[in-house]
Protein backbone atom coordinates (compact mmCIF):
# COMPACT_ATOMS: atom_id res chain seq x y z
CA UNK A 1 0.00 0.00 0.00
CA UNK A 2 1.41 3.60 -0.86
CA UNK A 3 0.20 5.79 1.73
CA UNK A 4 -0.52 8.83 -0.69
CA UNK A 5 -2.44 6.32 -3.20
CA UNK A 6 -6.31 7.27 -3.59
CA UNK A 7 -6.93 3.73 -4.59
CA UNK A 8 -4.67 2.37 -2.09
CA UNK A 9 -6.75 4.26 0.70
CA UNK A 10 -10.27 3.02 -0.87
CA UNK A 11 -9.09 -0.42 -0.75
CA UNK A 12 -7.64 -0.17 2.82
CA UNK A 13 -11.43 1.21 3.12
CA UNK A 14 -9.98 4.66 4.58
CA UNK A 15 -11.58 7.10 1.59
CA UNK A 16 -15.31 5.93 0.18
CA UNK A 17 -15.93 4.33 -3.28
CA UNK A 18 -19.13 3.28 -5.29
CA UNK A 19 -18.26 -0.24 -5.62
CA UNK A 20 -19.49 -2.41 -7.95
CA UNK A 21 -17.06 -5.92 -8.24
CA UNK A 22 -15.08 -6.87 -6.17
CA UNK A 23 -12.66 -10.34 -6.95
CA UNK A 24 -9.27 -11.67 -5.08
CA UNK A 25 -6.76 -9.45 -7.10
CA UNK A 26 -8.72 -7.02 -8.22
CA UNK A 27 -11.48 -4.29 -7.28
CA UNK A 28 -13.87 -2.77 -9.69
CA UNK A 29 -15.60 1.12 -8.27
CA UNK A 30 -16.78 4.36 -10.36
CA UNK A 31 -14.91 6.99 -11.47
CA UNK A 32 -16.24 9.83 -9.24
CA UNK A 33 -15.20 12.64 -11.77
CA UNK A 34 -16.85 10.26 -14.78
CA UNK A 35 -16.33 10.85 -18.59
CA UNK A 36 -19.52 9.59 -18.98
CA UNK A 37 -22.11 7.77 -16.62
CA UNK A 38 -21.54 4.49 -15.38
CA UNK A 39 -17.37 5.03 -16.09
CA UNK A 40 -15.78 2.17 -13.99
CA UNK A 41 -12.08 2.02 -12.78
CA UNK A 42 -10.61 -1.59 -12.31
CA UNK A 43 -7.66 -1.33 -10.10
CA UNK A 44 -5.23 -4.04 -8.61
CA UNK A 45 -5.73 -4.79 -4.87
CA UNK A 46 -1.84 -4.41 -4.72
CA UNK A 47 -0.24 -1.41 -5.34
CA UNK A 48 1.78 -0.89 -9.19
CA UNK A 49 2.58 2.16 -10.18
CA UNK A 50 1.67 1.69 -13.95
CA UNK A 51 1.90 -1.24 -16.31
CA UNK A 52 5.83 -1.14 -16.19
CA UNK A 53 5.84 -1.83 -12.64
CA UNK A 54 2.78 -4.55 -12.48
CA UNK A 55 3.37 -7.84 -12.75
CA UNK A 56 1.87 -9.81 -16.48
CA UNK A 57 -0.45 -11.74 -14.32
CA UNK A 58 -1.93 -8.53 -12.36
CA UNK A 59 -2.28 -7.26 -15.73
CA UNK A 60 -4.02 -9.91 -17.61
CA UNK A 61 -6.42 -10.45 -14.43
CA UNK A 62 -7.25 -6.69 -14.96
CA UNK A 63 -7.61 -7.44 -18.37
CA UNK A 64 -10.10 -10.26 -17.53
CA UNK A 65 -12.46 -8.43 -15.41
CA UNK A 66 -12.63 -5.86 -17.94
CA UNK A 67 -14.45 -8.01 -20.15
CA UNK A 68 -16.91 -8.61 -17.51
CA UNK A 69 -17.40 -4.98 -16.80
CA UNK A 70 -17.55 -4.09 -20.84
CA UNK A 71 -20.62 -6.69 -20.75
CA UNK A 72 -21.97 -4.95 -18.20
CA UNK A 73 -21.96 -1.32 -18.42
CA UNK A 74 -22.84 -2.36 -22.21
CA UNK A 75 -25.82 -4.76 -21.09
CA UNK A 76 -27.02 -2.21 -18.06
CA UNK A 77 -26.73 1.59 -20.06
CA UNK A 78 -27.34 0.23 -23.81
CA UNK A 79 -24.49 2.28 -24.56
CA UNK A 80 -23.54 2.45 -28.40
CA UNK A 81 -19.64 1.13 -27.25
CA UNK A 82 -17.88 0.98 -24.18
CA UNK A 83 -14.36 2.62 -24.27
CA UNK A 84 -11.38 0.30 -22.18
CA UNK A 85 -8.73 3.08 -21.40
CA UNK A 86 -5.04 2.27 -19.40
CA UNK A 87 -2.58 5.05 -19.13
CA UNK A 88 1.03 4.85 -18.14
CA UNK A 89 2.55 7.75 -16.50
CA UNK A 90 1.73 11.90 -16.40
CA UNK A 91 2.52 12.42 -20.02
CA UNK A 92 0.27 9.52 -21.45
CA UNK A 93 -2.94 10.96 -19.04
CA UNK A 94 -2.03 9.16 -15.93
CA UNK A 95 -3.63 11.39 -13.01
CA UNK A 96 -3.64 8.59 -9.97
CA UNK A 97 -0.61 6.46 -10.09
CA UNK A 98 -1.95 2.95 -9.24
CA UNK A 99 -2.24 0.65 -11.64
CA UNK A 100 -5.59 0.57 -13.31
CA UNK A 101 -8.55 0.47 -16.15
CA UNK A 102 -11.24 2.98 -17.25
CA UNK A 103 -14.34 1.48 -18.38
CA UNK A 104 -16.31 4.38 -20.22
CA UNK A 105 -19.98 3.72 -21.71
CA UNK A 106 -19.89 5.39 -25.38
CA UNK A 107 -22.34 6.81 -27.28
CA UNK A 108 -22.44 7.86 -31.18
CA UNK A 109 -21.43 11.74 -31.28
CA UNK A 110 -19.23 11.47 -27.74
CA UNK A 111 -17.18 13.85 -27.02
CA UNK A 112 -13.55 11.24 -26.43
CA UNK A 113 -12.45 12.15 -22.72
CA UNK A 114 -11.48 9.81 -20.21
CA UNK A 115 -10.87 12.46 -17.22
CA UNK A 116 -13.88 14.63 -16.04
CA UNK A 117 -13.24 17.87 -13.66
CA UNK A 118 -16.82 17.72 -12.86
CA UNK A 119 -17.61 15.26 -9.81
CA UNK A 120 -20.47 13.04 -10.61
CA UNK A 121 -23.72 13.48 -8.40
CA UNK A 122 -22.94 11.59 -5.12
CA UNK A 123 -26.83 9.97 -5.64
CA UNK A 124 -26.79 9.05 -8.78
CA UNK A 125 -23.51 7.62 -8.28
CA UNK A 126 -24.95 5.29 -5.75
CA UNK A 127 -27.79 4.47 -7.78
CA UNK A 128 -25.69 3.67 -10.66
CA UNK A 129 -22.93 1.77 -8.89
CA UNK A 130 -25.91 -0.58 -7.29
CA UNK A 131 -27.02 -1.32 -10.98
CA UNK A 132 -24.09 -2.20 -11.97
CA UNK A 133 -23.36 -4.50 -9.12
CA UNK A 134 -26.45 -6.23 -10.07
CA UNK A 135 -25.52 -6.72 -13.50
CA UNK A 136 -21.92 -7.62 -12.80
CA UNK A 137 -23.18 -10.25 -10.50
CA UNK A 138 -25.57 -11.56 -12.46
CA UNK A 139 -23.13 -12.84 -15.26
CA UNK A 140 -20.20 -15.56 -14.81
CA UNK A 141 -16.29 -14.65 -14.41
CA UNK A 142 -13.91 -16.74 -13.04
CA UNK A 143 -11.80 -14.91 -10.46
Amino acid sequence: MSDGCIFCQILAAKAPCYPVHETRYTRTFLDIFPAAPGHCLIVTKKHYTDIFDATPESIGLVGHVSTLIAHAVKEELQCDGVGIFQLNGAAAGQTVFHYHMHVIPRNEGDDLKIHSRAPGDPDELQAMAERLRQRAYSMRIDD
